[in-house]
């Protein structure tokens, strides 16, 4: 059985809200167009080894912009906020790392036996 630690409210937070973060932005990012900027697309003669294909982007959109700008940003915000904050000085050594993973797994379900 996997040891329990006792995360403060406020890190557990920061950590459960960056799992939604993460979660938003690699949905966002599957439903825009593969570039960023306009493009035409291309298609690789099929005797290649391994020909490749992408069809015409759009490019994205400033608003598409700037909600991935932002999402990122705020990724960006707590992982800080989860990685420095001051209960980690209350651990050493490998049970630091222990914790560290127990909360990037916090509220995953255990599995059934």
């Amino acid at each position: 059985m996997a040891e329990t630690y006792d995360f403060p409210a406020d890190l557990r937070a920061a950590q459960q809200e960056l799992h939604r973060v993460n979660a938003e932005l690699a949905a966002l990012l599957r439903a825009l167009p593969w570039s960023v900027e306009p493009h035409p697309g291309w298609r690789d003669p099929a005797d290649k080894w391994h020909p490749t294909e992408r069809p015409a982007s759009p490019g994205w959109t400033e608003e598409e912009r700037r909600q991935v700008a932002e999402l990122r940003a705020r990724a960006l915000e707590l992982s800080i906020e989860v990685s420095c904050h001051s209960w980690w000085a209350t651990l050493s050594g490998e049970t630091t790392i222990a914790a560290r993973m127990a909360l990037k797994h916090l509220g995953e379900q255990e599995p059934a036996d």
